[in-house]
């Protein structure tokens, strides 16, 4: 499974937001310039993101972008599921899809969609804005010590 550029840029933008967490908004074009994204393409991102309650905006000449609940609230899941969907990896075991396979009562091969679903599920919803800030910070303090 390959994450569109609507999910990787997404997390990226959300977890610059995380860094500068209660900072106040953070201006869109801040955003794009620190994580190397167009501002236009960026722009549709966080409309989606904000319509789905991640984030809140500011208007005006001091105004931006800021997330709408604590970095440790905001799991890698919930930003990925925003942008990119469900993450199955098959239509067969999406878990609202009402598809109706015939062979689904003896085939194989869902049993190890459902674990690839369920183990993806797993990882994206166990890892937080707040930890990548963690992690981040502690790679850069390593960087600081060479």
């Amino acid at each position: 499974m390959r994450l569109s550029t609507k999910g990787r840029y997404g997390l990226k933008a959300m977890f610059e937001l995380a860094l500068h967490y209660g900072e106040g908004p953070i201006p869109l074009n801040n955003v794009a310039e620190e994580q190397k994204i167009s501002e236009n393409y960026l722009e549709q991102l966080v409309a989606t993101l904000k319509k789905n309650g991640l984030l809140e905006s500011v208007r005006g000449a001091q105004g931006g972008y800021y997330l709408a609940k604590s970095p440790s609230e905001i799991t890698v899941g919930n930003i990925l599921r925003v942008l990119e969907g469900n993450m199955a990896p098959a239509d067969c075991v999406i878990d609202s899809d009402d598809t109706n396979c015939e062979r689904a009562e003896y085939c194989v091969t869902k049993l190890v969609w459902t674990k690839i679903r369920d183990s993806i599920n797993d990882v994206v919803d166990s890892i937080t804005l707040q930890d990548m800030v963690d992690e981040h910070n502690t790679i850069m303090a390593k960087k600081s010590l060479i």
